[in-house]
């Protein structure tokens, strides 16, 4: 009868309705994460799920799938960057499969796996089509309680999760060495105040590739690892070259050369999403994209200024690595600066030394210059040129900023400053002084009008920072020329042979530079190391004496001189750091990691969360984070 289907039918609703009331409520904080893929509701898509590398046109992103690990396992969390989707350490951890989501091997409901085209300037030279050769977008999750980002959602990837269409002749997986690096670092960075991209957590597995660490041809295995990674977008200046025309030097040109309107499309999309107050200010288009490319500007001479002041060093800043929104991004071989060196250079692979620590500022100018480019006839070039002319005033600006902080140089700002600054250096490079552990000292040094009048505090600062400089045999090292021995030949012979030439050939600032390094050279093959600590005890006193000189125009007409002086104290405790991701930390590590033991990870990442503090810096089970380098470290190349 009617009555009895009805009420079978009734009885069979309610119990579909209880059971999906119960797999709903069963559901894990990583399976309820909330997804709203705009980039790719908003942007073109390649939906070919065709193997292999391949030219893609027409297409900001391409489907991918993601390719499993063998029994992928957690190596660390950071529930600090995890918070930004909402969830705990403890939701991440519990959840039986919470590898397989977070490395890809598993999909998450409601990802949609894809990876990102673009091109780049790879050292100065065009290299035409690149894009995530190991890298997944997952999708666009929304935010959690603790939101900074510019919108409401978090774009999360997974970075080792196998071949893309641009894997070129790779693998599209990174090994637990890299994934360390990278997970440990963007974490470190986000707690020194630095934009960063972030790191939710790193998987290991029993996925085995081969890798030449050091392009040697002794290849080894080593395990497959993926880290996620978490930031508001991953465009990059690149991420618009791919519309550039044949490139004049390489002939090389973007995958979707000429088709503007795409371009104006992704425009667009970053301004609207990531830029909308610049959107709402502007009913001009061209005013807009001369807003937006000014904003971009900014972020990136602030962001390059923040590395200066901590002595980091990224190693492979070519156009590809370069963040639409000011982030620190891709993590390759990047260096923190234990003896300070403007010549420092953290990539091994970088033979020609284009991107040395001194170098950073102009290259990131040239790396602006070169989005300019690539925005075409959306930026007009005189508008581009004009906004370029800022860059180097604005890092200048920033720079000077955060070293006044870094000396407490709060309350005025004195013309001497920047010169202040620049004979820190000066003195800092002659002594061969640690960069991280010489500022942090500094703090040590009392205002005359609060401490001794004398130079009692000075010279026991001084001795500090003397503990910290680098011993004789390490300066000749240090000035060896690093210039080709037939090229360096050659000039020195001209300066005898033909002076006016060598003149002239002088004064070319990379020559200017190796001469210097000779000078240098010959001055310490002709002394010893007792001598060398004299002079440079009264090198640090000279410039010591003026510092304190300085400090007491800081507290002088005060009518708490000793609660300036301890707020300036303060200050420069939270802008220099006890503790840096150096690279022999970061080895230590990797090393106890490929033996099995993630605890010397973990622990690590503790310890950089908080740089500023000294607690548990030295009280660890392998080594100290926060002393002057062993001798070891030295022998560590990163390529």
């Amino acid at each position: 009868s009617l009555s009895v289907r009805g009420s079978v039918r009734n009885h069979v609703l309610k119990t579909l309705k209880k059971h999906l009331f119960k797999a709903v409520v069963k559901k894990t904080p990583l399976q309820r994460l909330r997804f709203n893929n705009v980039a790719l509701r908003k942007l073109p898509v390649d939906a070919s799920l065709e193997r292999g590398s391949r030219t893609v046109r027409g297409a900001c992103f391409s489907l991918v799938e993601p390719q499993p690990l063998l029994r992928p396992r957690f190596v660390a969390v950071s529930p600090r960057a995890l918070a930004l989707l909402g969830l705990s350490a403890e939701d991440v951890l519990t959840d039986p499969h919470g590898p397989e989501y977070l490395s890809g091997s598993a999909l998450l409901p409601g990802s949609e796996p894809a990876a990102h085209c673009y091109c780049g300037h790879q050292f100065g030279v065009f290299a035409g089509q690149l894009g995530d050769g190991a890298v997944c977008y997952l999708g666009e999750v929304a935010a959690g309680a603790d939101r900074t980002d510019p919108c409401d959602r978090w774009e999360i990837q997974v970075k080792g999760a196998g071949l893309t269409p641009y894997s070129r002749q790779s693998d599209g997986r990174k090994v637990l060495r890299s994934s360390i690096r990278e997970f440990l670092c963007s974490e470190a960075m986000f707690a020194l105040g630095i934009p960063t991209t972030r790191a939710g957590s790193l998987v290991t597995s029993d996925l085995y590739v081969q890798r030449d660490a050091f392009y040697s041809g002794n290849p080894r295995p080593e395990r497959c690892s993926v880290v996620l990674r978490i930031a508001p977008t991953f465009i990059r200046f690149g991420s618009f070259e791919i519309f550039n025309p044949a490139d004049d030097f390489t002939g090389r040109q973007g995958p979707s050369a000429g088709l503007h309107d795409i371009r104006a499309q992704l425009l667009d999309y970053v301004i609207e999403t990531f830029y909308p107050e610049i959107k709402t200010e502007h009913t001009d288009r061209k005013a807009r994209n001369a807003a937006f490319f000014r904003e971009v500007t900014v972020q990136t001479a602030r962001l390059v200024a923040l590395w200066q002041s901590v002595g980091f060093c990224h190693g492979v800043l070519n156009t590809d690595n370069m963040s639409i929104l000011g982030l620190t991004i891709d993590y390759g071989p990047f260096g923190f600066m234990d003896r300070y060196d403007p010549e420092f250079v953290s990539n091994a692979s970088d033979k020609k030394r284009r991107y040395t620590f001194e170098a950073q500022p102009y290259v990131c100018r040239w790396n602006l210059a070169r989005l300019a480019e690539a925005l075409g006839s959306e930026l007009q070039a005189s508008t581009a040129g004009s906004i370029l002319d800022e860059f180097m005033p604005l890092y200048r600006n920033f720079y000077l900023g955060n070293m006044r902080r870094k000396l407490g140089l709060l309350r005025r700002e004195e013309p001497e400053d920047e010169e202040l600054v620049e004979d820190l250096l000066k003195v800092m490079h002659n002594t061969g002084a640690d960069f991280t552990n010489t500022f942090r000292l500094l703090s040590s040094v009392c205002c005359p009008l609060v401490g001794e009048s004398g130079q009692g505090d000075v010279g026991t600062v001084v001795d500090l920072i003397l503990e910290q400089c680098a011993s004789l045999e390490e300066l000749k090292v240090a000035n060896h020329p690093t210039m080709e021995p037939r090229e360096l030949e050659m000039i020195l012979s001209m300066a005898e042979t033909s002076p006016g030439l060598f003149n002239m050939t002088a004064n070319r600032p990379e020559v200017a530079k190796q001469l210097e390094k000779i000078g240098r050279l010959k001055e310490l093959l002709e002394t010893n190391q007792e001598d060398l600590k004299v002079k440079q005890r009264d090198d640090w006193l000279i410039w010591m004496n003026r510092y304190r000189k300085r400090l007491t125009q800081e507290c002088d007409g005060m009518s708490d001189p000793a609660g300036v002086d301890k707020e300036r104290v303060r200050i420069m405790d939270s802008t220099n750091p006890a503790v840096v991701l150096r690279n022999y930390i970061a080895q230590n590590a990797i090393e106890w990691a490929e033996n099995g033991d993630f605890s010397e990870v973990q622990r690590l990442l503790k310890v950089l969360e908080n740089p500023y503090s000294k607690k548990g810096t030295a009280d660890t089970v392998c080594l100290p984070y926060h002393t002057k380098p062993p001798e070891w470290a030295r022998e560590i190349c990163v390529t």
